[in-house]
C-alpha cells in the first residue's frame, strides 16, 4: 500500500511540474518571414519544449482554383514524457498530418 501511494505521489508531482513548465513557458526562438499575399513562413520554439514551423505558397494564383498549400511540422512533450512529432501537407486535398504515433 506504502508503494502505491509513493508511486501515486510521484506521478502527481511529475504531473504538477509539466503544467508549471508550461505556465512558465517561454519563447526561445520565432522567426516570421516573408508573411504576404504569396505565402509565408514561420517557425518557433519555446522553453518547455514545443517547437513548429511551417512554410506555404499561394497555388494557381489569379485564377478560379487559386489555394494556399501549407508543409510543416510539429512537437511537444506529452504528460508522458514522449516527444510527439507531427508532419504536415495541408492544401486542397485537406490537411494530411503523418506521425510515428499516428495510424497510417
Amino acid at each position: 500500500m506504502k508503494l502505491v501511494i509513493a508511486f501515486a505521489a510521484i506521478v502527481t508531482v511529475a504531473y504538477a511540474a509539466s503544467i508549471s513548465n508550461d505556465r512558465d513557458a517561454v519563447i526561445l526562438k520565432s522567426s516570421f518571414d516573408n508573411i504576404g499575399l504569396e505565402g509565408y513562413n514561420y517557425e518557433y520554439e519555446t522553453s518547455n519544449g514545443i517547437s513548429a514551423q511551417e512554410q506555404a505558397q499561394v497555388q494557381n494564383a489569379g485564377r478560379e482554383n487559386e489555394a494556399i498549400a501549407a508543409r510543416g511540422q510539429f512537437s511537444y512533450t506529452g504528460p508522458d514524457g514522449v516527444v510527439y512529432s507531427v508532419s504536415y501537407i495541408a492544401d486542397e486535398n485537406g490537411f494530411q498530418p503523418s506521425g510515428a504515433h499516428l495510424p497510417s
